[in-house]
Parts: structure tokens; C-alpha cells; sequence
């Protein structure tokens, strides 16, 4: 048999009896926490499939076994086995597919549940094949694989093989933390017949250097098959300068009889993405967005009737911008999922009326969507909790836990205490923001109190469950922690959202003392020991605190933070982003606002704060020299300061004990200059 049978209390972290007392929750503790992800459901409707995964510190890496929750049952079987061996696992018609890799080859195989029965329907060099996805009626393959489509400098130069240089005539050379080289992700397309594929598969995008998929995060979700007879898929097939300063990817569809594509959404502007075909009302449904340039633009639903080839947004007068979504059976509903004061719920629509009904309420985050038998499957997340899955019930909301992956493990710890406050900002606005008090918490106590700045900056502080910047981790280490949702974060509506865009420094930081000053008025916050923290943005915005808080502040930590906004420009790949947030490059005079006044460097005469920052070296969105500028500043004006430098990391820390380590110096730090 390939699936163990596994009793609810096996599903749990057995946690140690504890004598007397609850334990103070650790960065090691969060650390060995279940990370369960995934829920997909089977065609048949019967079954769930997901994945729990743990990191092993001592072996520096992470190892996950998958499961199946049978819905009628309601139990939880482990694949064991054979089937055990299989990577990226989805569902097929008649089993899962997946990969099994060895040291020189990928093979993309199927087998049955109940019973190991491998089949490898392709066999590709472990160099090549990224990812694959089967048709729904296992017509055909689609592959995702590396090919050179570029010379190397050996090409060019033979007679020098132990040269190391790269060169580049164009643009976008590096790419968040990777160097271009002389590959793309290009898109195969392979028949079938009986269950295994013709080696001979057919390039999508042959004797182009375009990628298959919007990197660096996009993937074959962003594929699909339409009747078996066309494949949809998104991509941006830009290159150079023009790929480096354009949001505008598109919606090609690939005529398999023909072997012809054609770009079905010319006429859109921005990121189209995410297509979902219903099959039986021949209707395709996808994620657009309107304006070239703005990733956090509103992300709404457009549905196209494919027989008439006329289009319909479905959510152009709903002041909110869509994460996901997925038909429902018949095709008259969609169910989506979006930000809607600061947590992520979910939403119904009717595709005739285009009115929508919020399904969901509550303090968490709900994450991933399903559907099966009237109800919704998702990840739900809080600051206090990581994902567990659980079932919606769509009419009531009602929600049903199905996994408990974490629940005795957190058992041990007090939990810390969540607070809504709407605080007033300087031009009459209500802000929310997150008040995250410490476990067993005394009001007639002085805390020490920590300002959390998000990055983004149009990424909303909702109630994630981040296994880094974690608010109950905070909190248990005696800290309150202020997390506003200022100015610039989705949400609130688009006007609140797009507010940020070319006033970096403005109403946004007087957001942040907006917040830190109102909460500084309760008598549990000592007002001699506050700091701020953040990354990425949320580094930048405490560089610029460093700048203006007027002693507010007595410690500071900016990780990947935005220092110098004219090194920066010249440096990060994506201008499209800096473009449309400060407004374009630093040599334009209409744009001195974002390089003179709301840069950080500018104002460093007024530094006096101590000041830890963290960078990664292979962070090509915020590079090094950012903090490398910054951290010399401190040091040559003789303010208390270090830096935490990962030569491999990117924008986050994510080897296990890289990420340890961040979390040892982040509260070192903290208890060296706040604490004490």
C-alpha cells in the first residue's frame, strides 16, 4: 500500500509535557512549526491533496511528505512507499503525476494511489525540465525547459575557455538573484498515448529568446488547456530595455492543429495573467490589470466568451483587487479571494450581475481556493497561527478546520493578544493598525514597543503568519509591536493604495508616527525604549525615520532597505517599478522630489539612532551598496551600529540557519538597545 494511515494526534507535533508553566515561544521553536501547503482536490471530489513540510536545522534544509484527506472519511493518509519518492505531486484523471529525479535525469511520472504503479511518461535531462503539466483528458504534456537561446562568452571567445566574464549589450543582465545567461523557459508541447508522451515535443516559443512564463515567480499555473485543442498561456515576450521598463505581459493561445499563436489581449495595457477556461459556458476568465508599469495596479476579472470573442470586466466598480479565483461548477460564479482591511477574505460573484457577496469575515488570512461539493478548500493563516486547511462553507461562511498540523505545538505558549485600533492620521484619515501585545500581557506594565514598517510598499500588513518578520515571535519576546497599514497598502480601496506612488517620504511617514504616536499615549508602552523595523521598503521608511523622528526611536533595523535613491535607481533591474513610484529616472527635473527630498541619504546630518542592517548578496532588487552606503554612514558618524551581511541570500533569508542567525542578531540587537 502506498498511503499510511494516520490518527489526528499522529498529525500533531507531539509537544514535551511542561511542568507548571508555559515555555517562551523561541525563534527555534518557530522554526521547527509544520508548514502545510497545497489543497488541491481530486476530479473525483473525494479526496484532498496537500503537502507538510519541516525544516531540520543540523541538516540546513527543509523535507516534506504529502497527504491525502479523504473528505467522506475525514481521515489523513501519508504516501508512503513508491509513491513517496514523487516530487511536485498533483492530481491526473486516474492518479497523481510528478516528478522522480536521479542525478543526471527528471521523470515525469504517474501512478496510481493505492497502489505504486509508476509510469514514466517523459524522461528529460535534470538541466532541462523545470516543471510539466498533463491536459485534463492526458492528451497531451506541456513542459517547462531550459534552452539556450543566447551565446556564452566561450561561444564567442573558444580560445579562451578558463575565462570567467559575462558581457551584456541590454538590460535586464540580472533578474532579483540571478545574472541572465544564455538560457529561457520555453514551453514544450508533447502528445500522448496511453499515459506516455511522443519524446518529440514541440517548442512554443522555437528561435525566440522569450520565456514560456513571467518570471521570477510565475509558473505553469499560468497555463491551461482549452478543449484539448489550444493551450492559453502568459507571458511578457519582451527582452532588453523594453522588458526591464513594462508590466505588459499577455495571454497567448496556441492553435495545436494549426501550430499557429495569436495574442488574445493586445488591447490590455498591464499584467494579464492567470487564465481559467470553463469549459462547459466556453467562457475564459483571467486577472488583468489596466495601467503599463504598475505591478500593484488593481487587478481585476475580465471574462471573454470565447465563441463571440467579447469581453466583460467583472469587477471594474468593486473597489478591490482580486488574488486568485476559480469558477464554480456551472460557470455562472466565480469565488475570488482579496485584501479587504487588512485581511484577505473570500468573495463571491455572479458573472450575469456582476455583483459580488464577501463569503468570509474574520481576523486571518485565507489563501488558496478549491471547490468541492458547495464548499470552499483553503489555507487559512493568522499573525498567531501558521496555514492550516479548511473547508468554507459557501452560503454561510462557516469555516471547518480540517488540519491541525501545529495545534499542540502551540499549546505550549501563551499567545499573544491582537488589538484593532483606527488611529487618526495628519490629514484626518482612519488608518487601522495591528496592536500586538505580549502574552499575559499587564497593562500597568512598561513595554518596550517595536514600529513594524511593511515593504512593498503596496503589500498590505495582513494577518500573515511570516516565519521572519513574525509579530507573535515579537510579542513573546516581551515586545509591543505597532503594525499600521499606512498609506500606499491595498485594502482600503485603490485611491488609499496608489497614494504612495512618487510621495515615498510623504504622507506614508507621517502615517508611521501617526501610529507609533497614538499608541504611545497607553501607559503600558515606555516611551524611553521604542525602535523601528522593516525591510525592503519598510528598510527604506526606517532610514528615513533615522532622518525625522525627533528622538522617538532609540534602536533601529532595516533590512534590503532603499538608502540612496540615485544609487539605487542605477543599480535594480525592474525600472518599471522605479519608474512608476518615483516617477522616472533621477536626470528628469520633474522627478527631483523622489531622488532630493524623499531620499534617505539626504538626510543623515540627523542621524544619532543606533542601527543594525541586514543585506543579502544576491539581492539584485535592493543590491548591496544600499546598505554597504548606509552601514558607512554610521560607522564614520560614530553611532552604534553593525551589519549582517549574507553573501548568498536574495531580497529574504532563506536557508534555514542563515534565517536562525537573522533571528539570534535581530533580537540580540533589540535586547543590547532596548531592553537594557
Amino acid at each position: 500500500m502506498n498511503l499510511q494511515k494516520i490518527t489526528s494526534g499522529l498529525l500533531l507535533l507531539i509537544a514535551p509535557f511542561v511542568f507548571g508553566q508555559q515555555q517562551t515561544f523561541t525563534p527555534e521553536k518557530l522554526w521547527e512549526l509544520k508548514r502545510i501547503s497545497g489543497g488541491t482536490v481530486s476530479p473525483d471530489k473525494s479526496n484532498i491533496l496537500y503537502r507538510s513540510s519541516v525544516y531540520e536545522m543540523d541538516k540546513n534544509a527543509g523535507k516534506g511528505d504529502y497527504y491525502i484527506y479523504d473528505l467522506k472519511k475525514g481521515t489523513h493518509d501519508k504516501i508512503v512507499g513508491e509513491n513517496a519518492k514523487i516530487q511536485g505531486m498533483h492530481w491526473t484523471n486516474d492518479g497523481v503525476a510528478g516528478v522522480i529525479s536521479d542525478k543526471d535525469n527528471k521523470k515525469i511520472v504517474t501512478s496510481s494511489i493505492n497502489k505504486a504503479e509508476l509510469q514514466t511518461v517523459l524522461s528529460k535531462p535534470s538541466k532541462d525540465l523545470i516543471d510539466f503539466k498533463i491536459s485534463p483528458k492526458g492528451k497531451y504534456l506541456i513542459t517547462l525547459e531550459r534552452v539556450k537561446t543566447r551565446k556564452t562568452t566561450l561561444d564567442m571567445y573558444p580560445e579562451y575557455p578558463e575565462a570567467n566574464v559575462q558581457i551584456y549589450d541590454d538590460l535586464l543582465y540580472k533578474h532579483w538573484d540571478t545574472w541572465q545567461d544564455e538560457f529561457s523557459e520555453q514551453l514544450f508541447l508533447y502528445t500522448m498515448e496511453d499515459g506516455k508522451a511522443n519524446p518529440k515535443g514541440i517548442n512554443l516559443l522555437a528561435d525566440t529568446p522569450y520565456d514560456g512564463v513571467m518570471k521570477p515567480f510565475s509558473g505553469l499555473e499560468n497555463v491551461t488547456f482549452l478543449n484539448e485543442k489550444h493551450v492559453i498561456y502568459a507571458s511578457k515576450k519582451k527582452v532588453g530595455k523594453e522588458y526591464a521598463t513594462s508590466t505588459d505581459s499577455e495571454l497567448y493561445v496556441y492553435d495545436i492543429e494549426k501550430k499557429e499563436t495569436s495574442n488574445w489581449t493586445e488591447a490590455y495595457n498591464g499584467y494579464d495573467a492567470s487564465p481559467n477556461v470553463h469549459e462547459i459556458t466556453q467562457k475564459l476568465a483571467w486577472l488583468s490589470m489596466a495601467n503599463d508599469g504598475f505591478e500593484s495596479d488593481k487587478n481585476d476579472i475580465i471574462v471573454r466568451d470565447i465563441k463571440t470573442q467579447e469581453d466583460q470586466n467583472l469587477t471594474v466598480s468593486i473597489d478591490l483587487t482580486v488574488s486568485d479565483f476559480i469558477w464554480n461548477e456551472k460557470g455562472d460564479k466565480i469565488y475570488f479571494l482579496a485584501v479587504i482591511e487588512a485581511t484577505y477574505q473570500l468573495f463571491e460573484l455572479d458573472v450575469k450581475t456582476k455583483k459580488h457577496r464577501q463569503i468570509t469575515t474574520g481576523d486571518h488570512n485565507y489563501g488558496s481556493l478549491a471547490l468541492v461539493n458547495g464548499k470552499l478548500i483553503t489555507m487559512r493563516q493568522s499573525m498567531l497561527h501558521p496555514n492550516e486547511m479548511f473547508e468554507v462553507d459557501i452560503k454561510t461562511g462557516k469555516s471547518k478546520q480540517l488540519t491541525h498540523a501545529n495545534d499542540e505545538a502551540l499549546k505550549q505558549f501563551d499567545a499573544p493578544k491582537i488589538e484593532k485600533r483606527w488611529v487618526t492620521t495628519t490629514d484626518n484619515k482612519k488608518m487601522l493598525t495591528w496592536v500586538i501585545l505580549p502574552p499575559n500581557f499587564d497593562e500597568n506594565k512598561e513595554y518596550p514597543t517595536l514600529l513594524y514598517c511593511q515593504g512593498g510598499p503596496q503589500s498590505a500588513v495582513s494577518q500573515f503568519f511570516s516565519f521572519r518578520w513574525n509579530f507573535r515571535l515579537m510579542a513573546s519576546q516581551g515586545y509591543v509591536v505597532v503594525a499600521p497599514n499606512r498609506r500606499g497598502l491595498p485594502g482600503f480601496g485603490q485611491k488609499w493604495n496608489d497614494a504612495i506612488s512618487k510621495d515615498w517620504g510623504g504622507q506614508s511617514i507621517r502615517d508611521y508616527l501617526s501610529a507609533i504616536d497614538d499608541v504611545s499615549k497607553e501607559k503600558y508602552v515606555d516611551k524611553d525604549r521604542i525602535g523601528a523595523v522593516g525591510a525592503s521598503y519598510g528598510g527604506y521608511s526606517v532610514y528615513y525615520l533615522a532622518g525625522v523622528h525627533e528622538g522617538r526611536f532609540k534602536s533601529l533595523i532595516a533590512h534590503a532597505g532603499l538608502f540612496n535613491m540615485t544609487s539605487w535607481y542605477g543599480t535594480t533591474e525592474e525600472l518599471f517599478f522605479a519608474n512608476w513610484d518615483l516617477g522616472g529616472p533621477y536626470w528628469e527635473k520633474e522627478n527631483k522630489k523622489s531622488y532630493e527630498e524623499f531620499s534617505p541619504h539626504k538626510l543623515v546630518d540627523k542621524w544619532d539612532t543606533p542601527i543594525l542592517i541586514i543585506q543579502g548578496g544576491i539581492d539584485f532588487r535592493v543590491p548591496e551598496g544600499q546598505s554597504f552606503e548606509a552601514f558607512q554612514v554610521a560607522q564614520l558618524k560614530g553611532i552604534k551600529s553593525k551589519m549582517i551581511y549574507f553573501p548568498l541570500e536574495n531580497h529574504w533569508i532563506l536557508a534555514p540557519q542563515n534565517a536562525m542567525i537573522w533571528q539570534k542578531e535581530f533580537y540580540k540587537w533589540l535586547d543590547e538597545t532596548l531592553k537594557n
